[in-house]
């Protein structure tokens, strides 16, 4: 199976997200919306000034220049927040600060430098155009607009717009629950005392720190035996709680790989396995009672790859939001890759201006530490030599 059919598989296995939660403004920051949000209001709700000067009717400033400057009388000043009523008189003006409410009548500002800087009256040394330094009623936002749909990840462009409208309480989709499971026996948590023969657990906090960086949850994460019995009942229980159940380890077809047994013995329903890439060829996703079970290689480089790849995919479809779905780009190799792969791979890399770059000279599965410096994986499809200045695939990082 291809990558591309098993991230359809996905798509359409996990659903839609029905629950929605209400955060304040600044909680709601990356999270998803849940209903569109319109505008009840235009924003701003009034005509201000863009700048220090006087609000004038355009035409009459019709020639105005420093040898014969149009003299109009001064009927007030309004302040940034002021609330005035100023009527408007042929051959006036009235002198507005930046943000300023122009009064009726007025179409135009002139720049407070492009006159005497009057006061009862003001001698203007430049014609206005009509509209200039002008900000009408609705400029950002018109009333009944739909200022954000629903779907859309918060961000802080966002936020400013939700702020504008004077909103302080917004609905959200409740947030993708996750639970990851690492399987292993030889597995010990960052901090614990390591005896021989053991490693300390990487995976789990590389993953936990990807979902939690994106306003998604962690329900439960923990170590587990390479014992079946014990697995069962975890992955089982784990499957009340959580939306996605991500298990680590135990794929392959080594004598403690129990994940395939243990998946059956419990019901879940197989998606795919054995997917065309390397690494991460044993990754399994199944579901159980409409929970996705997403079993990744116990090496941390294949379990990063596959998870940047599936995980991703179903929290685009649990929250409807596309932000969240893999992206993928067309670049030209810079470095050279010499090896030829019996199957697609995916080659951590670096994509700068258009370029990809290899900036790490190990690739096994095993190694992560050398991502540091790579921001997407290079896709290169099986039985293909690639050379600097081809055009290759490449999939973004997420999570960094």
């Amino acid at each position: 199976m291809e990558i591309e059919e098993a991230l359809d598989l996905i798509s359409f296995g996990v659903k839609p997200v029905e629950d929605s939660i209400e955060l304040s403004l600044c909680e709601a920051f990356g999270h998803v919306l849940s209903g569109d949000i319109m505008a009840y209001a235009d924003v701003p709700a009034f005509a201000r000034s863009a700048m220090d000067g006087y609000a004038v009717k355009a035409e009459e400033t019709k020639g105005a220049d420093r040898d014969a400057p149009v003299i109009l009388d001064v009927t007030g000043e309004i302040l940034a927040g002021d609330c005035k009523e100023i009527n408007y008189t042929r051959g006036s003006a009235v002198r507005v600060m930046t943000g300023g409410m122009i009064p009726e009548g007025y179409d135009a500002v002139v720049r407070q430098e492009d006159t005497d800087y009057g006061e009862d009256e003001v001698r203007v040394y430049s014609a206005a155009q009509k509209g200039r330094n002008y900000s009408p009623a609705g400029e950002e936002i018109k009333k009944g607009d739909t200022v954000i749909p629903d779907g859309r990840r918060i961000g802080r462009v966002e936020v400013g717009l939700l702020a504008s409208l004077g909103m302080k309480i917004i609905k959200v989709r409740r947030p993708m629950r996750a639970a990851i499971i690492s399987t292993g026996s030889e597995l010990c948590d960052a901090g614990e005392e390591l005896p021989p023969g053991k490693i300390y657990n990487s995976i789990r906090y590389m993953l936990s720190a990807s979902i939690r960086q994106e306003k998604l949850e962690v329900v439960s994460e923990e170590n587990c035996p390479d014992e079946a019995e014990i697995l069962c009942e975890r992955i089982s229980k784990a499957c009340e709680k959580a939306d996605i159940v991500i298990t680590t380890g135990g794929v392959s077809v080594g004598k403690r790989d129990l994940m395939p047994g243990v998946l059956d013995r419990i019901g879940a329903v197989k998606l795919f396995s054995g997917v065309n890439i390397q690494p991460g060829t044993p990754t399994i996703a199944s579901m159980m009672n409409d929970r996705l079970i997403l079993s990744l290689s116990g090496n941390p480089y294949a379990a990063m790859v596959n998870f940047d790849l599936y995980f991703w995919t179903a929290a685009a479809a649990h929250t409807g939001s596309s932000y969240f779905r893999p992206e993928t780009k067309e670049a030209v190799l810079a470095d050279r890759y010499d090896k030829v792969n019996r199957m697609r791979r995916f080659v951590r890399a670096r994509m700068e201006d258009g370029r990809v770059y290899l900036p790490a000279s190990e690739h096994m599965s095993s190694v992560f530490g050398n991502m540091d410096s790579c921001n997407c994986y290079m896709d290169i499809p099986g039985g293909r030599s690639v050379s600097p200045g081809d055009k290759v695939k490449i999939w973004k990082i997420r999570s960094l």
